[in-house]
């Protein structure tokens, strides 16, 4: 891996986690931690658009994993 690629990683998991919804945004790292990979596995198309995130996110409900699930049903 070169470090542009790590810095880009980087970059994309930020942007993830600060922009997937505000409710990920303000919640603990635990929760943003249980919802970064389904955003990237289902919307990284929707990266950096908070309202599409969003909306993919709840479109993909069922096939989240459990925790991202209880995420989303508390926000």
């Amino acid at each position: 891996m070169t470090i542009r690629s790590a810095i880009l990683g980087s970059a994309i998991v930020a942007t993830v986690i600060a922009s997937t919804s505000m409710a990920f945004a303000q919640g603990t790292p635990e929760q943003r931690a249980a919802c970064t990979g389904d955003a990237f596995r289902y919307c990284a198309a929707e990266i950096p658009n908070v309202p599409k995130i969003t909306a993919c996110m709840r479109v993909n409900f069922n096939k989240l994993s459990p925790a991202c699930k209880a995420v989303i049903v508390k926000s």
